[in-house]
């Protein structure tokens, strides 16, 4: 089974900056990590590629210091890594994130399943998976809870819905995104980092890949900007009363109607 995983490295810091020019992230110089969701898609492939003999791809885009994300996934059990990393596709969207991989996707050859994290968390749209997945016209599964059971050429999956549990068989190819609860991520490996450290991480620019057109990547490729960003206003003022019970009760009553509580 040729699994591929879309991960994605995360500021690990609620700490960020923004470019007053293009709105977005400032990655450089921020610790960062994987993004949690992706640890359970990780583990699922791995099981997947336990027992049903497997092959892991773990798919990344970002700047050339995400591959950190991917030296990490092999010490999850992931086998081989890939870098989407060009400026061309710098300041995406959802949108051109989506594209992008898809076309990634598509110049290494499709693999049976491909798996992705319910959302991220600088991000929290939980689009990019189904997206990929139009792009590539390939069936999607999302709010995965259970897999029930590997067919020859298709899956048995459980999906978390809001009202109702839903069952469906999915033939190959198809992506799935998976939910918190499927799995338990297991913890990385010092065994594996050792064996790993000198595997080779392939990049792809935007010459390796199907489209080269510059203007569907990025933020030329984006069809929606960010018009601002401004961080929550805090309000860390209070006030301690001290009076009897009959009194303060009354005092919170017309204060909570001052502020049109009630």
């Amino acid at each position: 089974m040729k699994i591929f995983v879309c991960i994605k490295q995360v500021p690990d810091s609620t700490r960020v900056d923004i470019d007053p020019e293009t709105m977005t992230l400032k990655r450089g110089g921020v610790d960062s990590k994987i993004n949690p969701f992706d640890l359970y898609a990780i583990e699922t492939a791995v099981r997947l590629k336990e027992a049903h003999d497997g092959q892991i791809c773990a798919i990344s885009m970002g700047p050339p210091q995400s591959e950190a994300a991917l030296r990490e996934a092999f010490m999850l059990g992931v086998d081989d890594g890939v870098l989407l990393s060009d400026r061309n596709f710098a300041g995406a969207d959802v949108l051109a994130t989506s594209y992008a991989l898809s076309q990634g996707i598509l110049s290494l050859g499709l693999p049976d399943v491909i798996i992705c994290g319910r959302q991220t968390t600088d991000g929290d749209t939980g689009q990019v998976g189904p997206e990929i997945a139009e792009f590539l016209d390939i069936p999607h599964v999302a709010y995965v809870r259970r897999i029930v059971a590997v067919e020859e050429q298709s899956m048995i999956l459980e999906m978390d819905m809001p009202e109702t549990i839903e069952v469906v068989r999915v033939s190959f190819p198809f992506l799935m995104t998976v939910e918190k609860g499927i799995f338990q991520p297991r913890l990385p490996s010092l065994r594996r980092k050792m064996a790993t450290a000198e595997r080779q991480i392939r990049r792809l620019g935007l010459a390796d890949l199907p489209d080269t057109d510059p203007a569907h990547y990025g933020l030329k490729g984006s069809p929606t900007q960010v018009v601002r960003i401004f961080p929550p206003e805090h309000s860390a003022g209070h006030e301690t009363w001290n009076d009897t019970p009959e009194a303060l009760s009354e005092k919170l009553y017309n204060r909570l109607g001052e502020l049109k509580f009630l």
